[in-house]
């Protein structure tokens, strides 16, 4: 093929109106290299001048382009890095959204012959490539539009292709993108288009030949980053105050506050419940909404092709050295959720053993210990999909250690120091919390009932420690009742509800003192990732309780056994006494507890609302959403 030059533009070739074939542009090309050391440049200059043809290009130019760079390209070995420095910085400063098919492919050609012929260039070619993840800003718009569309799938499809055939070429070459690729990671404040075309290069990554290589990195990347948007949403923003209603009551929404309904995939999806109405409009939320769409997606594509086992694997470690202890996490944990169920057998089973296996480590952290326990009582109550066999198993893991703390601490322990003792108390919060939600479905089951029933809840809750008075009032209210509807202890009812939560103890540490763990997997409030996580979760709305049948504590008899004579709940009068009166170091144990916690505090230096009128309660962290039916 020959090419016409013309001399439209300053600084084309001063062979006007003759045409040459490729061949003999190569050799000019090759001159034009050679002569720069012989300290001739003016066709060195033209050269790196046709690099910087960009805009609407004539035909000519076009072809002037396309040509030079297939000669660049026989002209590998007379490219040097110091001497044409200036044309290699032209070349990879190349933007491929700029131009059609035609100068891509020569491109694409030139970026994969410089790789390969000398590991000088190495590195900024894949540096090249990877900024080509992403356009130009003042093209963010079109992505939009077909035509948008169809240019990212054309600039995309080609980067990958060339970034496995210089992965073939230079076996090191994975080695050196990886880092490339951390590096170029958009900031968390750029713009949401930029962090979600280059978050699906990353992807694309993972799930190709080069993933065996580099997936498991890419992964851990995301997730760091779904963290560092996770972390800079505050709470300010998202808790709506409603003193009136505690960790249960928050979930269940007033039907008069739905706004609208769409169908998502076969199921309700409220538009104008929990998530639409409080971080709809916080754009971190949005970007770190759109970025677990794109996780959750590619992990329904890795369960699709029988890979989510192997990737799973990368997620849990990433979970451990990430999310596990990250303060105050809120939602990038769903991620995890959603894994698990597309894996219930396998995946959701190992994310359950490797929580317990933390919790019952005495050479892990406590409050490592804590948050893990958290996480497992949140996932066991939440997981719709999680069988019920697994979920009596973990819970009798969990039993079975607080038995065995509460052997070791049979002493005389006047008073009770209650960080110390924090391992024990959250096991105890997670046990009950469990059973608030799948009480009444074990004791259905024949075989399930027998067993919760032979549990030793008695002598861990009765024990001296009186777990009942530390941990969070509303769980172990809804506990207690259940518990009696079901018949769980032998010891009097009035005992349990009257002498426990009548302490002093109760009234010193039921209410501002609590055991304030949270619940990682409260209902998730991203409005573009609940459709992966709803079909798969349960709300308190779904659980059947023990009491549910009639007997409750709803009779005139029972509301006296739980509340005083002046109306109020035992643990929500008992708080107003002087917490002088107990030898007990709070402000410390407060201060371990809250850097895990997500649960806001009764404090002014979090800057959060949190009326005093009713401190027990928990606040209302959300808009109650609806939930499908009961189950």
């Amino acid at each position: 093929m020959g090419v016409e030059l013309a001399t439209e533009r300053p600084g084309f070739y001063e062979m006007a109106d003759i045409d040459v074939s490729d061949s003999e542009l190569v050799y000019h090309v090759r001159d034009a290299l050679k002569s720069v050391s012989q300290g001739d440049s003016d066709r060195y200059n033209q050269l790196i001048a046709v690099m910087h043809y960009t805009g609407r290009l004539a035909p000519d130019e076009v072809a002037m382009l396309v040509t030079s760079l297939k000669a660049l390209s026989g002209s590998i070995s007379y490219i040097d890095i110091i001497h044409h420095e200036s044309l290699l910085s032209s070349i990879f400063g190349m933007s491929m959204w700029n131009y059609g098919p035609d100068v891509m492919d020569a491109l694409v050609e030139l970026i994969i012959s410089l790789a390969a012929s000398n590991g000088k260039f190495v590195d900024s070619c894949l540096d090249m490539l990877v900024r080509n993840f992403m356009p130009p800003k003042s093209y963010l718009d079109l992505l939009g539009h077909p035509r948008g569309l169809a240019r990212k799938h054309e600039v995309l499809d080609r980067v990958h292709s060339a970034l496995s055939h210089i992965a073939d070429l230079v076996p090191l070459a994975p080695m050196r993108l990886t880092p490339i690729i951390l590096q170029r990671m958009p900031h968390m404040f750029d713009k949401e288009a930029l962090i979600v075309i280059y978050v699906e290069s990353m992807l694309l990554l993972e799930s190709s030949a080069l993933g065996e290589l580099v997936g498991s990195t890419m992964l851990m990347a995301l997730v760091d980053r779904l963290i560092d948007l996770d972390v800079e949403i505050s709470w300010d923003d998202i808790i709506h105050e409603d003193s009136g209603k505690g960790i249960f009551d928050m979930e269940l929404e007033d039907v008069d506050d739905i706004i609208d309904h769409a169908e998502i995939d076969g199921f309700e999806h409220p538009r104008g419940t929990a998530g639409s109405q409080i971080l709809g409009t916080n754009a971190v939320a949005d970007k770190l909404d759109s970025l677990m769409v794109l996780i959750c997606e590619h992990l329904k594509s890795c369960a699709d092709g029988e890979r989510l086992t192997k990737v799973f694997e990368t997620l849990l470690q990433s979970f451990w050295v990430t999310v596990l202890n990250a303060y105050k996490s809120k939602f990038s944990q769903f991620v995890m959720f959603y894994a698990c169920s597309l894996d219930p057998e396998h995946c959701g089973e190992r994310f359950a053993v490797f929580l317990a296996d933390i919790f019952v480590c005495r050479t892990h952290p406590a409050l490592t210990r804590m948050s893990a326990v958290a996480y497992l009582a949140s996932y066991l109550s939440r997981g719709k999909f999680l069988p019920l066999s697994l979920i009596a198993s973990t819970l009798k893991r969990l039993v079975d250690w607080c038995l065995e703390y509460c052997h070791v601490q049979n002493g005389e322990e006047k008073t009770i120091n209650l960080e110390a003792h924090r391992v024990f108390y959250s096991g105890c919060q997670a046990i009950m919390y469990v059973l608030c939600f799948r009480m009444r479905s074990m004791m259905d089951s024949h075989r399930l009932k027998s067993q919760l029933l032979h549990m030793p809840l008695e002598p861990i809750f009765c024990h001296q420690l009186d777990p009942l008075k530390v941990c969070l009032p509303s769980i172990v209210e809804e506990f207690l009742r259940q518990a009696k509807a079901a018949h769980l202890f032998t010891v009097s009812e009035t005992f349990l509800f009257n002498n426990l939560l009548e302490s002093d103890l109760s009234k010193a540490f039921g209410g501002m003192e609590r055991l304030d763990m949270f619940f990682p997997f409260d209902p998730c409030l991203l409005k573009k990732c609940d459709r992966f996580i709803r079909p798969s979760f349960v709300y308190w709305s779904m659980v059947k309780t023990t009491y549910d049948d009639g007997e409750d504590c709803s009779s005139e008899e029972d509301i006296n056994e739980y509340f005083d004579g002046n109306g109020k709940s035992y643990m929500e009068s008992g708080i107003t006494r002087s917490l002088d009166e107990h030898d007990l170091d709070l402000d410390e144990f407060e201060y371990q507890l809250n850097k895990m916690s997500i649960t806001p505090r009764n404090s002014l230096k979090n800057g959060l609302i949190f009326k005093l009128e009713n401190p027990f309660r928990m606040p209302a962290r959300i808009r109650p959403s609806t939930s499908p039916e009961s189950l």
